[in-house]
């Protein structure tokens, strides 16, 4: 909602938004809060953009409300679900055979539940012809940034963007999980300490010798306690950050790609090619059980090892609120 609610300030006239609830009453949302609808969806008008927001009330959703969405989805000229809003298109059937995302601690029920659906776990948001499903809530933002600028053009998304002190903007084909997310915060202040310095310093020395001086340890030592407390070597989680930094800049400036590569420690512009490369370009994400702790990916083994050489060690895979429902239209013309 502030996502439009600011185009229009900045464009007057650009959107129009109207809430609706299944009855018309105020809905009490799982944080406390209250929403009072504009009207029911009975009274509804055609809605350019239909937008379903999740919650918990997905997990037993209304059959009177699935009806509504089934009948008035496929009128919209576009569809776009928030978080867990995905299951209320799916219930519909509007989501078979498309590509479609939800919050990632739903995404295993999701496809188990919905297998007409190309669930897709990762990106933090995902577009299929006039369908649109983000990931969690804070996604719904970049999705709705999105498609401010398809609408309005990149300088109010970016008006919009600086208001709400966001980046403009992560592309949908983002991972849920930053480098932070991805892997568990260090509980060793020593530790934690040298995670914060390297997401702050990227261009920095940040060698295995270099973060144990900062430690106190001696390289081996802080390497074995780095990976037993995050999840990752130190190395794996220096790319993270690194590649990460130079995304951001190469989508929200206009710096060239050596100034770039520099800024995020690599000393060669092709540094973060090279660095994507050798890894996937998502990391793993962490199963509904333990969100705070991701799988450790699978080995890779090279081929057989040549005549007269030892086989080579096997090396690891690299890894890469509700608001209430929005109908919105472009301003008459």
């Amino acid at each position: 909602m502030e996502v439009f609610a600011g185009a229009d300030q900045h464009t007057p006239g650009s959107y129009r938004l109207r809430t609706a609830s299944l009855d018309g009453r105020p809905v009490r949302t799982s944080s406390g809060l209250t929403l009072v609808p504009d009207l029911a969806l009975a009274d509804a008008p055609e809605a350019h953009t239909l937008l379903v927001p999740g919650g918990q009330g997905t997990r037993r959703p209304d059959g009177r409300l699935i009806d509504w969405v089934r009948a008035h989805g496929p009128r919209a000229d576009r569809l776009v679900s928030v978080c867990t809003g995905a299951i209320l298109l799916a219930e519909a059937g509007l989501l078979d055979g498309r590509r479609a995302t939800t919050h990632w601690a739903y995404c295993d029920t999701f496809a188990r539940r919905h297998p007409a659906v190309r669930v897709e776990a990762d990106p933090i948001y995902v577009r299929d012809g006039h369908v649109a499903t983000s990931a969690g809530v804070t996604c719904g933002i970049d999705l709705a940034l999105a498609l401010v600028e398809e609408d309005l053009g990149r300088d109010a998304a970016l008006a919009v963007a600086r208001h709400l002190v966001v980046f403009l903007r992560r592309p949908g084909n983002q991972a849920q999980f930053s480098a932070q997310l991805a892997v568990q915060t260090a509980r060793r202040a020593p530790l934690r300490d040298v995670q914060q310095w390297i997401t702050e310093h990227p261009a920095a020395d940040l060698s295995v010798e270099a973060l144990a001086a900062r430690a106190r340890l001696s390289p081996r030592h802080f390497a074995r306690a780095f990976r037993a407390e995050t999840g990752a070597t130190p190395g794996r989680y220096v790319d993270r950050v690194r590649l990460e930094h130079a995304r951001r800049l190469l989508e929200d400036t206009s710096d060239g790609v050596e100034e770039i590569s520099r800024a995020s420690g690599y000393g060669h512009p092709r540094g973060p090619c090279a660095a994507r490369s050798s890894r996937r370009s998502a990391p793993p994400r962490p199963s509904p059980a333990a969100a705070s702790t991701p799988p450790r990916p699978p080995e890779i083994r090279r081929g057989p090892p040549r005549p007269n050489r030892s086989p080579p060690k096997p090396i690891e895979a690299p890894s890469p609120p509700e608001p209430p429902e929005v109908h919105r239209a472009p301003e008459p013309t």
